[in-house]
């Protein structure tokens, strides 16, 4: 496959394809794939990365009808209401990663995990020290410019999702890498 692998659905804005690294075809280079396709915790590699200079900046926290690919991802009905938590991971300040988290009400109810105590502390650390999630198959794909905040909105920017799983609770976690992040690393996407 090759393009943006995206898909068109029902409504404005094209729903990306996700795709393993076994459906993706070509590869990107060496270095992209191991960010992409790593399955340590990103917040770790990221504040290693940053030599400890690493925050998480809060952009967005509230209920709202999560889009149809993360339906489709948790398992549940279209036009399901979940939890939706956007932020940036920063290295130096500099916003390197977008990360949009999601999970349906139903599933958060009764859980344990409330998302909304978050705040700027990091949810992949939460649920990295947590041993009861275990920790989905990693998709990627060319993530939809108009999903991204307008600041960063760029076409053709690699994203990755994986749903972490604890009993009934699903949480899914989709992180964009932004140009910023690929220029530190000294990679080309």
């Amino acid at each position: 496959m090759r393009g943006d692998f995206l898909v068109p659905h029902a409504g404005s804005t094209d729903s990306p394809c996700w795709l393993t690294a076994a459906q993706l075809q070509p590869l990107p280079v060496e270095d992209v794939c191991e960010w992409l396709f790593n399955e340590d915790s990103l917040t770790r590699r990221l504040t290693a990365l940053s030599v400890g200079a690493f925050s998480v900046t809060p952009l967005y926290e509230g209920w709202q009808l999560l889009r149809g690919d993360e339906c489709a991802a948790l398992g549940v009905s279209e036009s399901c209401q979940g939890w939706v938590r956007e932020v940036y991971l920063r290295g130096h300040g500099q916003p390197w990663v977008f990360a949009r988290s999601v999970a349906t009400r139903a599933a958060l109810e009764g859980s344990g995990l409330n998302l909304a105590e978050l705040g700027s502390r990091s949810l992949g650390e939460l649920l990295f020290s947590d041993r009861a999630f275990e920790r989905g198959q990693l998709q990627v794909c060319h993530y939809p410019a108009d999903w991204l905040p307008p600041e960063v909105r760029q076409s053709r920017l690699w994203g990755r999702r994986s749903c972490f799983s604890r009993a009934s609770l699903g949480v899914l976690v989709t992180e964009v890498f932004l140009p910023e992040f690929w220029t530190v690393i000294g990679a080309t996407p």
